[in-house]
């Protein structure tokens, strides 16, 4: 089977999602052809396992101090380019196309008339979720940013609806954990603030990953560590770490919850994805919530020694097998046995 799979690259959520799902086509004889956009090409890392790949300028959101900017968003792409790029992509030949919420394959499918799955966390909006901070723009923007014909949403809860558990990669290296080593992934927060947060809590160690690399050296302490993107070096953090700080997106509190790593997640404001998701993890009992940078959150969250986990089958290798039978029908039996395999540890 020849699959075009669109990938949203703005966040790593969508890539780490990617790279689940790759060894899987492989192994099912797929030939899969992937295509990332939202940022420059060169801004990629470790992308070996999908091969030739094609990128994209896409579109991409602009959010600075934890905001979500709608207008700078709109001036700062390059709409014409976007739209030049949906008809130039040629997906005559596939027998499949899919999109993670990138745009350019679901408008270039969508224009040539041809079925299009899209598959991750942002495809669960359109269901009856808990949903908090809508407004017009962000409605707009999860129902019409990347258009799917079957919508196969991901969530923490399948909420009666056609949701599977998050596609994550379920395996981590064999390590000891350290009690007091959290890992800190704010992308969208001034760096040095977040270092001036965690200043005080010497008691724990802080390894802060940051789209920008290293800061210079008198933005450090003894107790803080900032380091540019790298797969590699954040799984392996990640094994040995205890806690986990970050955005509210889905992808890494996913990994965080299945591993039993405690949760602490800041959503982006005027961002109704996130706010969401940190309604969910509050409803579902699974993680703790700031909607600001604050010191006294996290000492409390600091203190406290509990974690929750939820073990998620290997849901890649099952939307994988789904996909290669041709049917695309979402049947709720189907769903139902995917969510039998979950376990909620604590």
């Amino acid at each position: 089977m020849k699959i075009f799979y669109g990938v949203q690259g703005t966040g790593n959520g969508h890539i780490t999602r990617a790279r689940a799902l790759a060894p899987k086509f492989k192994a099912a004889g797929a030939d899969v052809t992937w295509l990332f956009s939202g940022r420059p090409r060169d801004a990629y890392f470790e992308m070996e396992v999908f091969g030739d790949y094609q990128s994209r300028a896409g579109l991409t959101f602009q959010a600075a101090h934890g905001n979500v900017h709608y207008i700078r968003t709109t001036l700062r792409n390059n709409l014409v380019k976007f739209v030049n790029d949906i008809r130039s992509l040629d997906l005559r030949g596939f027998d499949l196309v899919i999109t993670d919420f990138e745009p350019v394959t679901a408008w270039a499918a969508r224009r040539q008339g041809i079925k299009t799955v899209g598959i991750g966390h942002q495809y669960a909006f359109g269901m009856d979720i808990p949903k908090t901070g809508a407004d017009f723009m962000g409605t707009q923007v999860l129902k019409y940013f990347a258009p799917a014909t079957v919508r196969l949403g991901l969530h923490w809860h399948h909420f009666n609806a056609a949701i599977l558990p998050p596609i994550i990669e379920t395996s981590l290296p064999a390590t000891a954990r350290k009690s007091g080593k959290i890992i800190v992934y704010l992308p969208f927060e001034d760096i040095e603030d977040v270092i001036k947060l965690l200043k005080p809590f010497t008691a724990h160690e802080f390894h802060v990953y940051a789209p920008g690399g290293p800061v210079p050296t008198s933005g450090k302490t003894g107790h803080i560590e900032v380091k540019g993107l790298s797969r590699r070096a954040f799984q392996a953090d990640f094994a040995e770490c205890s806690g986990v700080i970050c955005n509210a997106g889905f992808e890494l509190p996913s990994e965080s919850l299945h591993h039993g790593k405690k949760l602490l997640v800041k959503p982006l404001h005027g961002q109704m994805e996130q706010l969401s998701n940190a309604l969910g993890l509050e409803t579902l009992k699974l993680g703790e919530v700031m909607h600001d940078l604050d010191a006294a959150t996290i000492a409390t969250w600091l203190s406290a020694d509990h974690s929750h986990t939820v073990w998620f089958p290997d849901v890649a290798e099952a939307v994988v097998d789904w996909l290669m039978q041709g049917d695309l029908t979402l049947e709720q039996s189907w769903i139902d046995g995917v969510w039998e395999r979950c376990r909620r540890i604590n």
